[in-house]
C-alpha cells in the first residue's frame, strides 16, 4: 500500500475510508457557504507592495497570494522580456511560481531557469507539474524539469492535468507515477506533493477518493476558480469545500478562463481576479506575459478587500446567463487546452 508521512490520526488516513458519494454529499453541503466565506476564513497580511501573503494549505507555508503563470512566460517572442517579467515580479513580492514539464516543449521551465539565477530562487516557492503516469516515465519528467530549472529540488510537484478518470488510477497502481514521487520526495528533489485538472470536478473527487482509500494525503489542489465556474461543472461547488474541510492548499487558475471569460464582456479583469481572491484561495495563478499584465496583477493585489455576501451575489447574477452553457470555459468541453490529449506520448 502506497502510505505518505501522515499517521493514522491525521486527516489522510481518515479519509480512507470515505467513499464517492460521501465526497459528492460532503461538498453538496459545503458548496454554498464557500462563495460569502470572505478572506477571514484564513491567514493573510498585506505588504507595503500591496502584495498579500498566504498560508499554504497545512503546510505552514506563506506564499503570495497571486501566482506568476509558467505556460505565459513561454510566449514573449524574446526570452529577455520573460527573464525581465520573472525578476520584476520577485522583486515586487510575487513569491509563488508556477511552471510545467511540457510548457512550451521545456522552454518555460528553462526561461524560468536562467530567470532564477543570482540568488532569486532563494527568494520563491518554485512549483512545476509533471505528466507522466508510470513511474519510469514521472521520474524522468521529474530530473529533466530539474536542470531546467537548473535546481536541486522544486517547493512543490504536481501530477499535471488529471482530466481523464482513469489517470488517478494510473497514478496510484503499483508501478505508477506516485512511486516515483514519493522516491524523488526522499531524495529531496521535492517538499510537497499536489494534482491539477481543469476538465470535471468529479474527476477530482475520484483523485482524492483514489488518496483517501492508498492513505495518501495531497498538499495542494489546483483547479479553475472563476466568476462562471459557479454556474457549470463547479468545482468551486464540488470541490473546494473537501479541500478546505480537509485544510489541502487550493490554488486557483484560469481566472479570467484564458481570455476567454472576458469576451462575455460581462467582467472586468479586475473583478476576475478579485472574485478568485475571495474565494479561501491560497494563491491564484495568474497568466501574465506582459509589464502591463504584471501591473494590472499588483493592481488587483493592491485593491483587493474582502466582498460582501451581497457583491459576490450580484456578481454571480451578471455572469450567470452566460455561464450557463460553459461556452466561455472551454477548457471544460473541449481539447484546445489539453496538452496531453494532443499529446499522449507525455502520459508513458
Amino acid at each position: 500500500m502506497i502510505t505518505s508521512k501522515t499517521s493514522a490520526g491525521t486527516p489522510a488516513a481518515k479519509l480512507a475510508a470515505v467513499t464517492r458519494r460521501d465526497f459528492i454529499k460532503r461538498a453538496a453541503v459545503g458548496g454554498v457557504a464557500v462563495s460569502v466565506m470572505g478572506s477571514s476564513s484564513w491567514a493573510e497580511e498585506k505588504a507595503a507592495t500591496g502584495m498579500i501573503y498566504r498560508t499554504l494549505g497545512s503546510t505552514g507555508q506563506k506564499v503570495s497570494a497571486i501566482g506568476l503563470g509558467g505556460f505565459h512566460i513561454g510566449n514573449p517572442v524574446l526570452e529577455s522580456e520573460s527573464l525581465k517579467i520573472i525578476r520584476s515580479a520577485i522583486d515586487r513580492g510575487i513569491t509563488f511560481m508556477d511552471n510545467c514539464w511540457d510548457y512550451h516543449e521545456g522552454k518555460s521551465e528553462v526561461r524560468m531557469g536562467k530567470a532564477l539565477r543570482d540568488g532569486y530562487r532563494d527568494k520563491v516557492f518554485l512549483m512545476t507539474k509533471i505528466d507522466g503516469r508510470s513511474k519510469t516515465g514521472a521520474a524522468a519528467q521529474i530530473d529533466e524539469s530539474l536542470r531546467r530549472l537548473q535546481t536541486d529540488h522544486v517547493d512543490l510537484l504536481q501530477f499535471h492535468e488529471i482530466i481523464r478518470m482513469d489517470d488517478p488510477d494510473r497514478i496510484f497502481a503499483p508501478g505508477g507515477a506516485l512511486e516515483a514521487v514519493l522516491e524523488a520526495r526522499q531524495a529531496g528533489k521535492l517538499r510537497y506533493i499536489g494534482f491539477t485538472g481543469h476538465k470535471d470536478p468529479s474527476i477530482h473527487l475520484h483523485m482524492l477518493q483514489m488518496a483517501a482509500q492508498h492513505q495518501f494525503r495531497f498538499d495542494t489542489v489546483q483547479m479553475p476558480l472563476n466568476v462562471m465556474d459557479a454556474h457549470y461543472r463547479s468545482f468551486e461547488h464540488q470541490v473546494l469545500p473537501v479541500l478546505i474541510k480537509e485544510q489541502i492548499g487550493v490554488l486557483g487558475m484560469k481566472s479570467m478562463g484564458s481570455g476567454d471569460i472576458l469576451k462575455s464582456k460581462a467582467v472586468q479583469p479586475i473583478e476576475c481576479l478579485h472574485y478568485a481572491l475571495n474565494l479561501p484561495t491560497s494563491v491564484v495563478i495568474n497568466g501574465i506575459d506582459s509589464m502591463k499584465l504584471l501591473d494590472q496583477a499588483f493592481e488587483a493585489a493592491r485593491t483587493f478587500k474582502p466582498m460582501s455576501s451581497t457583491d459576490v451575489a450580484a456578481l454571480l447574477a451578471r455572469t450567470a446567463e452566460v455561464a450557463r452553457d460553459g461556452r466561455y470555459e472551454r477548457f471544460k468541453t473541449e481539447q484546445q487546452y489539453d496538452s496531453t490529449a494532443k499529446n499522449p506520448e507525455y502520459l508513458n
